[in-house]
């Protein structure tokens, strides 16, 4: 199996070099990644658990997908990949902002990542790989966000993070999204 890379970038989302995703994540180092959010008619967020067999947050809540780009690969071709990927379906990706976040895992990794955040519509259900995925659901914004609270240890800390900062931004996205 060929070892996956990640996009070295400045804080300027500029690239500056490739690495492999293992030793990215082993020495912190920023590089470039994604998250996609995908919504339905009812404006519910379609979440997914992660695999048991995760690298790192095995078994946990998190956004619709996530991965990194490929070196060639813009946002939205990686985000759309990888829904495919994860999910088994595809539908237009919108993107609405980025940011960069650090959070260290009890198993040494950390993830460094100027993280591209994306949105879309999809009504139905998703044929999910188990290779990646253990379960899905749909749950609305506002339950996320108490759920979230009252048990934060069962989501991705990116999710989190990304909830904490840009809930608002994502809302609106969403509803813009949605005309």
């Amino acid at each position: 199996m060929i070892e996956e890379h990640v996009i070295l970038v400045n804080e300027d989302d500029e690239q500056i070099g490739l690495m492999p995703k293992m030793e990215a994540h082993e020495k912190a180092i920023l590089h470039r990644a994604f998250s996609v959010f995908i919504f339905n008619a009812n404006n519910e967020l379609m979440l997914q658990q992660r695999a048991a067999h995760k690298y790192h947050s095995p078994l946990l809540w998190t956004n619709t997908c996530c991965s990194h780009q490929r070196n060639g690969e813009s946002n939205i071709e990686a985000g759309t990949r990888r829904l495919q990927e994860e999910m088994g379906f595809v539908t237009q990706l919108n993107e609405t902002t980025s940011f960069i976040y650090k959070a260290p895992f009890a198993n040494g990794l950390t993830e460094h990542e100027l993280d591209h955040i994306m949105v879309g519509r999809f009504d139905n259900s998703p044929n999910i790989n188990l290779e990646e995925v253990v379960s899905w659901k749909w749950m609305s914004l506002e339950a996320i966000k108490s759920d979230i609270k009252l048990q934060p240890l069962i989501y991705t800390e990116w999710f989190k993070i990304i909830f904490e900062k840009f809930y608002e931004h994502i809302n609106t996205a969403n509803e813009s999204n949605s005309k």
